[in-house]
């Protein structure tokens, strides 16, 4: 199998046991790439702080989930081993966030990655940069 099959096939996999991301958070995974993910949420009523504004904890979760599938999906196991979040803009109700991380570089064990996470009118909401560790094992058998 190529490397775009493989990663589609890797998120698929953990996107189908993702509870966090697919039940509660009611996240949709876009795609799925060889270094790269996209994955959309819209924001709803419970996801308002007090300000009325999408809670910055439901974005930076929408940009850590789209991080993992994005570091995850050369089908070696990978976790966080940092991260950090720049909010730009407010979330609101009913906007639709999506978020795009991309792979900047994998060397060895460790890789880095940046999510954008936009409004449904291109607006940049949050930036988010995740540095990966690989640990044994995989996602998919080959």
């Amino acid at each position: 199998m190529d490397a775009k099959e493989r990663a589609a096939r890797v998120g698929e996999a953990m996107f189908a046991v993702d509870a966090a991301s697919k039940d509660f958070m009611q996240m949709e995974l876009v795609t799925c790439e060889p270094g790269r993910a996209v994955m959309r949420m819209a924001v709803r009523e419970p996801m308002l702080n007090g300000h009325q504004i999408c809670h910055g904890g439901f974005i930076f979760t929408l940009a850590d989930s789209t991080f993992a599938f994005a570091c995850n999906s050369h089908n070696k196991v990978a976790v966080a081993a940092g991260c950090q979040i720049e909010f730009l803009k407010p979330g609101k109700l009913g906007d639709v966030l999506t978020c795009e991380g991309v792979e900047q570089v994998l060397q060895g064990r460790h890789g880095l990655y940046d999510m954008r996470v936009t409004n449904q009118h291109g607006d940049v909401i949050a930036m988010f940069r995740g540095k990966s560790a690989q640990i044994a094992g995989h996602i998919i058998e080959e």
